[in-house]
Protein backbone atom coordinates (compact mmCIF):
# COMPACT_ATOMS: atom_id res chain seq x y z
CA UNK A 1 0.00 0.00 0.00
CA UNK A 2 1.41 3.31 -0.95
CA UNK A 3 1.81 5.82 1.74
CA UNK A 4 -0.04 8.79 1.23
CA UNK A 5 1.81 12.38 0.70
CA UNK A 6 -0.79 14.54 1.84
CA UNK A 7 -3.65 14.27 4.49
CA UNK A 8 -5.77 16.48 6.94
CA UNK A 9 -4.08 17.16 10.55
CA UNK A 10 -5.89 19.71 13.02
CA UNK A 11 -2.66 22.21 11.81
CA UNK A 12 -3.19 21.52 8.39
CA UNK A 13 -2.56 19.86 5.48
CA UNK A 14 0.21 16.97 6.22
CA UNK A 15 3.46 15.45 4.44
CA UNK A 16 3.27 12.21 6.54
CA UNK A 17 6.74 11.14 5.05
CA UNK A 18 8.30 14.61 5.18
CA UNK A 19 7.14 15.84 8.09
CA UNK A 20 6.35 19.22 7.05
CA UNK A 21 2.98 20.92 6.44
CA UNK A 22 1.61 22.81 2.94
CA UNK A 23 0.01 26.62 3.63
CA UNK A 24 -0.82 25.31 7.34
CA UNK A 25 -3.55 27.23 9.62
CA UNK A 26 -1.55 26.73 13.08
CA UNK A 27 1.88 27.55 13.43
CA UNK A 28 4.11 24.45 12.48
CA UNK A 29 7.66 23.38 12.37
CA UNK A 30 8.05 23.54 8.52
CA UNK A 31 6.06 24.98 6.12
CA UNK A 32 5.52 25.10 2.52
CA UNK A 33 3.92 28.31 0.86
CA UNK A 34 1.82 28.40 -1.97
CA UNK A 35 1.75 31.89 -2.12
CA UNK A 36 1.09 34.79 -0.18
CA UNK A 37 -2.73 35.42 0.62
CA UNK A 38 -3.07 35.68 3.80
CA UNK A 39 -5.37 32.18 4.41
CA UNK A 40 -2.25 30.59 2.96
CA UNK A 41 0.60 32.19 4.27
CA UNK A 42 -0.08 32.59 8.02
CA UNK A 43 2.41 33.60 11.06
CA UNK A 44 3.78 31.47 13.34
CA UNK A 45 5.90 28.57 11.86
CA UNK A 46 9.61 28.19 12.79
CA UNK A 47 10.50 27.69 8.89
CA UNK A 48 8.93 28.83 5.62
CA UNK A 49 9.53 27.39 2.22
CA UNK A 50 8.22 29.40 -1.02
CA UNK A 51 9.34 30.36 -4.33
CA UNK A 52 11.79 33.56 -5.29
CA UNK A 53 9.33 35.81 -6.07
CA UNK A 54 6.90 34.84 -3.46
CA UNK A 55 9.42 36.04 -0.58
CA UNK A 56 8.84 39.59 -0.81
CA UNK A 57 5.47 39.39 -0.42
CA UNK A 58 5.26 36.92 2.31
CA UNK A 59 7.36 39.40 3.89
CA UNK A 60 4.93 42.25 3.44
CA UNK A 61 2.72 39.69 4.96
CA UNK A 62 4.18 38.10 7.87
CA UNK A 63 7.38 40.27 8.81
CA UNK A 64 10.71 39.05 9.55
CA UNK A 65 10.27 35.02 9.23
CA UNK A 66 12.56 32.44 8.44
CA UNK A 67 12.39 32.10 4.63
CA UNK A 68 14.19 29.24 2.62
CA UNK A 69 13.11 30.63 -1.37
CA UNK A 70 13.58 28.47 -4.57
CA UNK A 71 13.41 28.78 -8.03
CA UNK A 72 10.85 27.59 -9.82
CA UNK A 73 11.01 23.77 -10.99
CA UNK A 74 14.28 23.24 -8.66
CA UNK A 75 14.04 20.11 -6.74
CA UNK A 76 14.54 20.69 -3.21
CA UNK A 77 14.83 17.36 -0.37
CA UNK A 78 12.43 17.58 3.20
CA UNK A 79 13.37 14.47 5.22
CA UNK A 80 13.50 12.26 2.12
CA UNK A 81 10.44 13.62 -0.18
CA UNK A 82 11.45 15.63 -3.02
CA UNK A 83 9.79 19.02 -3.47
CA UNK A 84 9.19 21.32 -6.39
CA UNK A 85 7.31 24.47 -6.98
CA UNK A 86 5.55 25.35 -10.26
CA UNK A 87 3.92 27.60 -11.82
CA UNK A 88 0.39 28.45 -10.82
CA UNK A 89 -0.85 31.16 -12.46
CA UNK A 90 -2.82 32.02 -9.46
CA UNK A 91 -1.11 35.70 -8.31
CA UNK A 92 2.92 36.92 -8.35
CA UNK A 93 4.95 33.92 -6.98
CA UNK A 94 2.06 31.19 -6.71
CA UNK A 95 2.76 27.85 -7.36
CA UNK A 96 1.58 24.09 -7.30
CA UNK A 97 3.43 21.99 -4.75
CA UNK A 98 4.93 18.74 -6.14
CA UNK A 99 5.74 15.89 -4.06
CA UNK A 100 7.74 12.49 -4.95
CA UNK A 101 8.63 9.84 -2.62
CA UNK A 102 9.18 6.19 -3.36
CA UNK A 103 8.40 6.89 -7.10
CA UNK A 104 4.89 8.36 -5.99
CA UNK A 105 4.26 12.12 -7.08
CA UNK A 106 1.50 14.17 -5.97
CA UNK A 107 0.69 17.53 -7.08
CA UNK A 108 -0.84 20.34 -4.56
CA UNK A 109 -2.18 22.52 -7.36
CA UNK A 110 -3.13 25.35 -4.40
CA UNK A 111 -5.17 28.15 -5.73
CA UNK A 112 -4.59 28.37 -9.45
CA UNK A 113 -5.46 29.60 -13.04
CA UNK A 114 -4.92 29.26 -16.61
CA UNK A 115 -6.21 31.88 -18.37
CA UNK A 116 -3.21 34.66 -19.42
CA UNK A 117 -2.41 37.02 -17.03
CA UNK A 118 0.37 39.83 -17.33
CA UNK A 119 0.96 40.29 -13.61
CA UNK A 120 2.36 36.60 -12.68
CA UNK A 121 3.87 33.83 -14.20
CA UNK A 122 2.11 30.97 -16.03
CA UNK A 123 0.24 28.37 -14.69
CA UNK A 124 2.46 24.78 -15.44
CA UNK A 125 1.13 21.06 -16.57
CA UNK A 126 2.78 18.95 -13.94
CA UNK A 127 2.22 15.12 -14.14
CA UNK A 128 1.21 13.31 -11.31
CA UNK A 129 -0.17 10.17 -9.69
CA UNK A 130 -2.29 12.29 -7.59
CA UNK A 131 -4.14 15.84 -8.03
CA UNK A 132 -4.88 17.45 -5.40
CA UNK A 133 -6.93 20.81 -6.94
CA UNK A 134 -8.46 23.62 -5.51
CA UNK A 135 -12.23 24.10 -6.76
CA UNK A 136 -13.69 26.92 -5.88
CA UNK A 137 -15.44 28.06 -9.50
CA UNK A 138 -16.28 24.17 -9.70
CA UNK A 139 -19.74 24.99 -11.56
CA UNK A 140 -20.35 25.02 -15.45
CA UNK A 141 -21.50 28.38 -14.86
CA UNK A 142 -18.35 30.12 -14.54
CA UNK A 143 -16.07 30.08 -17.62
CA UNK A 144 -14.06 33.52 -17.63
CA UNK A 145 -13.95 36.12 -20.56
CA UNK A 146 -10.53 36.72 -21.32
CA UNK A 147 -8.60 39.33 -19.10
CA UNK A 148 -8.24 42.30 -22.17
CA UNK A 149 -11.80 41.88 -22.79
CA UNK A 150 -12.38 42.76 -19.03
CA UNK A 151 -10.05 45.55 -19.29
CA UNK A 152 -11.88 47.28 -22.07
CA UNK A 153 -15.03 47.03 -20.05
CA UNK A 154 -13.24 48.52 -17.27
CA UNK A 155 -12.18 51.70 -19.22
CA UNK A 156 -15.29 52.02 -20.69
CA UNK A 157 -16.96 52.47 -17.23
CA UNK A 158 -14.24 54.28 -16.17
CA UNK A 159 -14.25 56.89 -18.92
CA UNK A 160 -18.48 56.86 -18.65
CA UNK A 161 -17.92 57.96 -14.74
CA UNK A 162 -15.30 60.42 -15.93
CA UNK A 163 -17.62 62.48 -18.04
CA UNK A 164 -20.27 62.76 -15.56
CA UNK A 165 -17.58 64.22 -12.99
CA UNK A 166 -18.13 61.13 -10.98
CA UNK A 167 -15.67 58.82 -9.32
CA UNK A 168 -14.76 55.37 -10.26
CA UNK A 169 -14.23 52.66 -7.19
CA UNK A 170 -13.58 49.32 -7.94
CA UNK A 171 -13.31 47.31 -5.39
CA UNK A 172 -10.71 43.95 -5.19
CA UNK A 173 -8.71 42.02 -3.51
CA UNK A 174 -5.36 44.04 -2.36
CA UNK A 175 -2.81 41.30 -3.92
CA UNK A 176 -3.31 40.03 -6.64
CA UNK A 177 -6.57 41.14 -8.13
CA UNK A 178 -5.46 45.05 -7.75
CA UNK A 179 -2.14 44.37 -9.82
CA UNK A 180 -3.60 42.05 -12.47
CA UNK A 181 -6.21 45.28 -13.32
CA UNK A 182 -3.14 47.22 -13.27
CA UNK A 183 -1.26 45.35 -15.47
CA UNK A 184 -4.16 44.58 -18.22
CA UNK A 185 -4.84 48.18 -17.92
CA UNK A 186 -1.22 49.21 -19.13
CA UNK A 187 -2.55 48.20 -22.65
CA UNK A 188 -4.84 50.32 -23.19
CA UNK A 189 -4.15 53.89 -21.00
CA UNK A 190 -1.11 55.49 -19.21
CA UNK A 191 -3.61 57.02 -16.78
CA UNK A 192 -2.85 57.36 -12.98
CA UNK A 193 -4.36 54.95 -10.71
CA UNK A 194 -4.87 55.55 -7.23
CA UNK A 195 -4.54 52.75 -4.42
CA UNK A 196 -6.31 52.38 -0.68
CA UNK A 197 -3.07 52.25 1.82
CA UNK A 198 -3.72 48.33 1.63
CA UNK A 199 -2.40 47.56 -1.96
CA UNK A 200 0.41 50.12 -1.75
CA UNK A 201 3.46 48.24 -0.36
CA UNK A 202 1.86 45.49 -2.33
CA UNK A 203 2.05 47.22 -5.80
CA UNK A 204 5.67 48.18 -5.46
CA UNK A 205 6.36 44.45 -4.44
CA UNK A 206 5.24 43.86 -8.05
CA UNK A 207 6.75 46.70 -9.49
CA UNK A 208 10.21 45.56 -8.07
CA UNK A 209 9.99 42.11 -9.66
CA UNK A 210 8.95 43.54 -12.67
CA UNK A 211 5.41 43.75 -13.69
CA UNK A 212 4.22 46.22 -15.55
CA UNK A 213 1.50 48.36 -14.41
CA UNK A 214 -0.18 51.86 -14.88
CA UNK A 215 1.53 54.87 -12.76
CA UNK A 216 -0.42 54.69 -9.18
CA UNK A 217 -0.55 56.99 -6.57
CA UNK A 218 -1.89 56.45 -2.21
CA UNK A 219 -4.92 58.06 -1.77
CA UNK A 220 -3.71 59.05 1.55
CA UNK A 221 -1.07 61.46 -0.69
CA UNK A 222 -4.10 63.67 -2.43
CA UNK A 223 -4.94 66.81 -0.54
CA UNK A 224 -7.86 66.26 1.65
CA UNK A 225 -10.26 68.83 -0.92
CA UNK A 226 -9.55 66.38 -4.10
CA UNK A 227 -12.60 64.67 -4.68
CA UNK A 228 -11.11 62.63 -7.77
CA UNK A 229 -14.04 63.41 -9.78
CA UNK A 230 -12.43 61.73 -12.71
CA UNK A 231 -10.36 59.39 -10.88
CA UNK A 232 -10.13 55.27 -10.53
CA UNK A 233 -9.66 54.04 -6.85
CA UNK A 234 -8.88 50.51 -6.34
CA UNK A 235 -9.65 49.50 -2.91
CA UNK A 236 -10.21 46.35 -0.81
CA UNK A 237 -14.09 45.15 -0.41
CA UNK A 238 -14.23 45.85 3.35
CA UNK A 239 -14.39 49.40 2.49
CA UNK A 240 -17.40 49.43 0.33
CA UNK A 241 -19.74 51.34 3.13
CA UNK A 242 -17.32 52.74 5.17
CA UNK A 243 -16.79 56.34 5.75
CA UNK A 244 -13.52 56.20 3.83
CA UNK A 245 -15.92 56.35 0.64
CA UNK A 246 -17.22 59.65 1.82
CA UNK A 247 -14.44 61.72 0.55
CA UNK A 248 -14.75 61.02 -3.50
CA UNK A 249 -17.07 62.44 -5.31
CA UNK A 250 -20.65 60.90 -5.66
CA UNK A 251 -18.80 57.26 -6.21
CA UNK A 252 -19.59 54.94 -8.77
CA UNK A 253 -18.90 51.39 -7.01
CA UNK A 254 -18.18 48.49 -9.05
CA UNK A 255 -16.66 44.38 -7.60
CA UNK A 256 -14.11 42.63 -9.70
CA UNK A 257 -14.19 39.14 -9.33
CA UNK A 258 -15.61 35.44 -10.53
CA UNK A 259 -18.49 36.00 -8.33
CA UNK A 260 -20.23 38.85 -10.97
CA UNK A 261 -20.61 36.08 -13.36
CA UNK A 262 -23.79 35.31 -11.35
CA UNK A 263 -26.05 38.17 -11.49
CA UNK A 264 -28.21 36.95 -8.11
CA UNK A 265 -24.71 37.85 -6.59
CA UNK A 266 -24.08 40.59 -7.96
CA UNK A 267 -27.30 41.66 -7.05
CA UNK A 268 -27.29 41.11 -3.14
CA UNK A 269 -23.92 42.93 -2.59
CA UNK A 270 -25.88 45.77 -4.45
CA UNK A 271 -23.14 46.26 -7.36
CA UNK A 272 -24.41 48.30 -10.12
CA UNK A 273 -21.91 47.00 -12.05
CA UNK A 274 -19.39 43.42 -11.39
CA UNK A 275 -16.69 42.67 -13.75
CA UNK A 276 -16.19 39.12 -14.35
CA UNK A 277 -12.23 38.57 -13.70
CA UNK A 278 -11.08 35.64 -11.13
CA UNK A 279 -7.35 34.35 -10.15
CA UNK A 280 -8.88 30.99 -9.75
CA UNK A 281 -9.82 28.08 -12.44
CA UNK A 282 -13.41 28.14 -14.03
CA UNK A 283 -14.89 25.17 -14.99
CA UNK A 284 -13.17 24.26 -18.28
CA UNK A 285 -9.76 25.13 -16.99
CA UNK A 286 -10.02 22.46 -13.72
CA UNK A 287 -11.35 19.68 -16.06
CA UNK A 288 -8.59 20.34 -18.14
CA UNK A 289 -5.64 20.20 -15.67
CA UNK A 290 -7.22 16.84 -14.39
CA UNK A 291 -6.93 15.18 -18.01
CA UNK A 292 -3.39 16.97 -18.76
CA UNK A 293 -1.73 16.12 -15.76
CA UNK A 294 -2.46 12.01 -16.10
CA UNK A 295 -3.68 11.67 -12.84
CA UNK A 296 -4.89 8.26 -11.78
CA UNK A 297 -6.62 9.84 -9.00
CA UNK A 298 -8.09 13.58 -8.20
CA UNK A 299 -8.62 14.73 -4.17
CA UNK A 300 -10.52 17.90 -4.64
CA UNK A 301 -10.33 21.08 -2.08
CA UNK A 302 -12.81 23.90 -1.16
CA UNK A 303 -15.46 25.73 -3.10
CA UNK A 304 -17.67 23.16 -5.05
CA UNK A 305 -16.20 19.77 -4.16
CA UNK A 306 -18.85 17.36 -4.63
CA UNK A 307 -19.82 18.90 -7.55
CA UNK A 308 -16.55 18.16 -9.12
CA UNK A 309 -16.04 14.57 -7.09
CA UNK A 310 -19.21 13.45 -8.13
CA UNK A 311 -18.59 14.51 -12.41
CA UNK A 312 -15.11 13.14 -12.35
CA UNK A 313 -16.13 9.96 -10.45
CA UNK A 314 -18.85 9.50 -13.31
CA UNK A 315 -16.69 10.02 -16.21
CA UNK A 316 -14.19 7.16 -15.39
CA UNK A 317 -11.38 9.44 -12.87
CA UNK A 318 -11.61 8.21 -9.20
CA UNK A 319 -11.81 10.84 -7.11
CA UNK A 320 -12.96 12.02 -3.57
CA UNK A 321 -12.93 15.03 -1.47
CA UNK A 322 -10.02 16.14 1.19
CA UNK A 323 -11.43 18.30 3.80
CA UNK A 324 -8.77 21.55 4.13
CA UNK A 325 -9.11 24.72 5.84
CA UNK A 326 -10.23 26.73 3.20
CA UNK A 327 -13.68 24.60 2.91
CA UNK A 328 -16.03 27.76 2.82
CA UNK A 329 -16.82 29.68 -1.18
CA UNK A 330 -13.72 32.30 -0.57
CA UNK A 331 -12.04 33.27 -3.36
CA UNK A 332 -12.23 35.68 -5.90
Amino acid sequence: MTIPLIETRPEGLYCPPGDFYIDPWRGVKTAVITHAHGDHARWGSHLYHCTETSEALIRIRLGQVTIEAHPYGAPFEINGVHVSFHGAGHILGSAQVRLEYQGDVWVFTGDYKRSPDPSCEPFEVVPCNTLVTEATFALPVYRWPAGPEVARQILAWWDNNRAAGKTSVLLCYSLGKAQRILAELHALTDRTVHLHGAAVKLVQAYREAGIQMLPTEAVSALAKDDKLEHGLVLAPPSVSDSAWMRRFNQPEVAFASGWMAIRGIRKRRNYRHGFVISDHADWDELIRTVHETGTQRVLCTHGRSQLLVRYLNETGIPAAELSTGFDSEGGE
